[in-house]
């Protein structure tokens, strides 16, 4: 029988550690360079930007809102009625001849009420976040319905949309989008408050262990009714540059990033050694359904097509990662 050395044994083990850690960014880079060589236009300047601005920006946000909430342990289905409840707000009150400033921040308070009412359900009654984000979806979904005649979409006439309103959403500061700039204070914020602030520890030992938190004397009900707070008023923020990119308020609109932001944040955990949910690897993943969504059109394939394209890459990413743990594990 042949011995292996202590180095040799050590060497596949930590190959395999940093490939299940890494596969997020191995496919990130395959896809780009598949999608180069596949479509000439994919490299231009004009799609790169595009793929920023118009795929990346919105959903970005939307599941950086949504890391939280799983960091937490839980999930929130209810992130699109957030940026609904924030768009018709914001929408109603430029209507009504209010300040721009003042209708944003009424407008992120109408995404608020959803992260409060879920706080009530879930650290008040004590429902799981999973139902109890399914019922405000549910209900959100019906009050928007209401509350627009049965789904009219809101308006905004184009003589009367303040250049304010505009800025939002189809700006430019020394040459970088508005949009894109928001996205990257919302990122940069939500990085420094889950790694670098004590709500956001808490928030992270709540995701593996709620009961040492618990019994540790920490106040978890009123961090979990934070949490979710917190997860709603993002998503709020990118209520309002949805409404002020395309001026106009969509019923239920906000429901189109859920479940792509549900991926990016699990796509997201294959970059932590202990596959937790990260600031960075959701951006990252992002990033790549952003550069797949973008690559698939481009190719010309049906959108039917795409979304099963996209499915079966969340599946091989985290599929990869998740197989490659186990066999670190045997190791």
């Amino acid at each position: 029988m042949t011995l292996v050395s202590g180095s040799q044994a050590r060497l596949p083990y930590g190959l395999l550690r940093r490939s299940a850690r890494y596969a997020l960014v191995v496919a990130l880079v395959a896809v780009f360079a598949a999608f180069s060589a596949a479509a000439p236009s994919f490299l231009t300047v004009a799609n790169l930007q595009s793929i920023l601005v118009n795929n990346f920006t919105l959903l970005a946000i939307v599941s950086i809102a949504m890391t939280f909430a799983v960091a937490a342990g839980g999930i929130d289905l209810s992130v699109g009625t957030a940026i609904d409840f924030s768009s018709f707000t914001f929408v109603s009150l430029v209507l009504a001849g209010q300040p721009v400033p003042l209708a944003a921040l009424v407008g992120i308070g109408g995404g608020a009420l959803v992260g409060l009412f879920n706080a009530a359900l879930i650290s008040g009654i004590g429902i799981s976040p999973f139902l109890a984000t399914l019922g405000t979806l549910f209900i959100g979904r019906s009050a928007q319905q209401i509350l627009t005649n049965g789904g009219n979409p809101v308006y905004l006439p184009p003589a009367g949309i303040p250049e304010s309103f505009r800025f939002l959403g189809r700006g430019v500061v020394a040459g970088v989008p508005v949009p894109l700039i928001v996205a990257a204070l919302v990122i940069a914020v939500a990085a420094l408050v889950l790694t670098r602030s004590r709500f956001g520890r808490v928030v992270l030992a709540t995701g593996v262990e709620a009961n040492v938190v618990r019994y540790s004397g920490i106040a978890l009900k009123a961090h979990i009714a934070v949490t979710y707070l917190l997860v709603s008023v993002i998503a709020a923020v990118a209520g309002l540059v949805l409404t002020s990119t395309v001026t106009v308020y969509i019923p239920s609109s906000g429901n189109a990033f859920l479940l792509n932001a549900i991926g990016a944040t699990f796509i997201g955990t294959t970059l932590s050694p202990h596959g937790r949910p990260n600031i960075a690897g959701t951006v990252l993943g992002v990033l790549l359904l952003s550069i797949v969504s973008n690559g698939l059109l481009l190719t010309g394939l049906n959108f039917y097509w795409q979304q099963v394209g996209t499915g079966l890459l969340i599946f091989a990413v985290l599929a990869i990662s998740f197989a490659n743990r186990k066999a670190v594990a045997r190791a």
